[in-house]
């Protein structure tokens, strides 16, 4: 009997999780590598930041995801090193071989090498991440009614770098929060000093989309009251001070750094196939240099005639380039593999209640039929029924009373294990 060929997934995420399900009870030996037990649906983190959805409403533990699974084992531990001569790959618990090597680790936070803006900013591509700007933001209103006067003024500025998706929906999210939800919770406070500044390098919000969305955008913020400052570059950030290439300065507390994103790259592979921190691949996903490595999604780097420097790193490339190698991957003979061509489905963000903005490949619009399309596609795109109905009922019940109940301040303890 033929032995099964041994798929090694590095990285849950969209394109990882697409193809491990594309190779689902196949006669495949599939191993899932992931540094967290779950998988996370980023497109609503912000949510998460603002006490809107619970975490466990958009994560998904793999082993209940692969439950049924003939052939899908699951291992928790974070890859170190790829070892290619020997088709094996170096983890924090152990070694494993492969016979072929899928890379699918995604993105984290890019700080442009400023490592003290990265130890004192939050960035947003984990649970953990989105729930430690839950945390923070919270507890500095609780500060604030302590207080009850204004002793530090950093407490008063929430600061966001970077006016793209994440940037926008977070900034909307807290402007709403300020106008609907900090008057109830503390009575006695006047919020009216408080403010949701984005800071932006471009002159326009949401700037990879059309001239159409980035006004209207730029106008959903204004009547958020959201403090957008455009044409401005972070330089730097001591902890109470965010410092700008003007010469300007904001005293916070708070600052979220949603200002771009750098790939998760392995060490290992030919440093000369790296371009931007991205593996160089071919049509087929396969890293150059190796006949049996491959890379997907947001760590991949492949060019196009439609994309010559590579394509945008969204979730549609991740999930549509994971199910493309699961579809090449079960066929008998290489020459009959697919080449990946992206189809550009489109874009979309929200800026608060009522306000979202869409642009489709033959059609743009914004406003309220924008926002209900935007929540519609989200829902869809949530893995179990159960978490879809979850969100359904947050969202219906924010919707209703401008409200929700999920504001929890969960900071984990620290044992201590000194003897008494």
């Amino acid at each position: 009997m033929e032995a099964r060929e041994k798929i090694v997934i590095v990285g849950g995420g969209f394109a990882g999780l697409q193809l491990a399900k594309a190779l689902n009870n196949k006669r495949k030996k599939v191993m899932v590598i992931d540094k967290v037990n779950h998988h996370m649906f980023q497109p609503l983190f912000y949510q998460v930041a603002c006490g809107r959805i619970e975490p466990s409403n958009i994560s998904f533990p793999f082993r209940k995801i692969f439950q049924r699974s003939h052939n899908i084992q699951f291992r928790l531990t974070d890859v170190q090193k790829i070892l290619p001569e020997q088709n094996k790959i170096i983890t924090t618990e152990s070694e494993f071989t492969y016979d072929k090597l899928v890379i699918a680790t995604g993105c984290k936070t890019n700080f442009f090498g400023n490592e003290k803006m990265e130890s004192l900013t939050y960035g947003m591509k984990t649970t953990q991440e989105a729930i430690s700007i839950r945390n923070n933001v919270l507890l500095t209103f609780e500060k604030l009614i302590s207080e009850r006067r204004r002793t530090d003024d950093g407490n008063w500025n929430i600061v966001i770098v970077g006016s793209g998706p994440t940037g926008v929906e977070l900034a909307g999210a807290f402007a709403e929060m300020k106008k609907d939800i900090l008057p109830r919770d503390y009575p006695h406070m006047n919020f009216n000093d408080l403010k949701i500044i984005l800071i932006s390098s471009t002159e326009t919000p949401l700037q990879t989309m059309s001239e159409e969305a980035q006004a209207k955008s730029d106008q959903y913020l204004h009547e958020l009251g959201v403090e957008f400052l455009r044409g401005e570059m972070v330089t730097d950030y001591n902890g109470d001070i965010v410092s700008m290439q003007s010469g300007k300065t904001i005293p916070t507390n708070n600052v979220i750094w949603a200002a771009g994103v750098t790939g998760n790259i392995i060490d290992g592979l030919n440093p000369k196939n790296i371009i931007r921190n991205r593996f160089v691949t071919d049509r087929y996903n396969r890293v150059k240099g190796y006949e049996n490595i491959f890379a997907i999604g947001d760590i991949a780097h492949m060019e196009t005639p439609n994309y010559p420097t590579g394509h945008p790193q969204v979730a549609n490339v991740a999930i549509n380039q994971g199910k493309n190698l699961g579809s090449n991957i079960l066929k008998k003979l290489l020459k009959d593999w697919k080449e990946y061509e992206y189809v550009d489905r489109g874009s979309m963000a929200t800026i608060g209640k009522h306000r979202a903005v869409v642009d489709l490949p033959n059609l743009k619009f914004q406003g309220l039929i924008a926002w209900y399309f935007w929540m519609f596609l989200h829902l869809m795109l949530i893995l179990s029924v159960r978490n879809k109905i979850a969100i359904f009922f947050n969202w219906m019940w924010s919707y209703i009373n401008k409200d929700s109940s999920l504001r929890l301040i969960i900071i984990p303890t620290k044992k201590n294990n000194t003897e008494q």
